[in-house]
């Protein structure tokens, strides 16, 4: 849920085909985790899990494009028409 920052441009991104909203600014990990998309499953209780540390920093939030590339998702901003794969490892 935003609890601010709404009045900015909105945009379509997909993931595993479905669209998705987000704003012009939003890092991917924002605009997944407020569509209520986890980025894999806790190694030891199987739990849901988002980024870490929400900088960059640690290796938590890699995600693969459509096209195969690779990138983070905390520190990468969304452009309308973005596609991104769900991990097999969580769905």
């Amino acid at each position: 849920m935003r609890v601010a920052e709404s009045d900015r441009p909105g945009v379509t991104i997909f993931h595993d085909g479905r669209p998705l909203a987000a704003l012009a600014g939003d890092t991917l990990l924002t605009a997944l985790l407020c569509n209520g998309v986890a980025l894999r499953r806790n190694e030891f209780d199987g739990g849901l899990r988002a980024g870490f540390c929400n900088m960059g920093a640690c290796q938590d939030c890699w995600v693969v494009l459509e096209d195969g590339s690779r990138i983070r998702a905390c520190t990468t901003e969304v452009h309308d028409g973005m596609r991104v794969c769900a991990p097999e490892s969580v769905f």
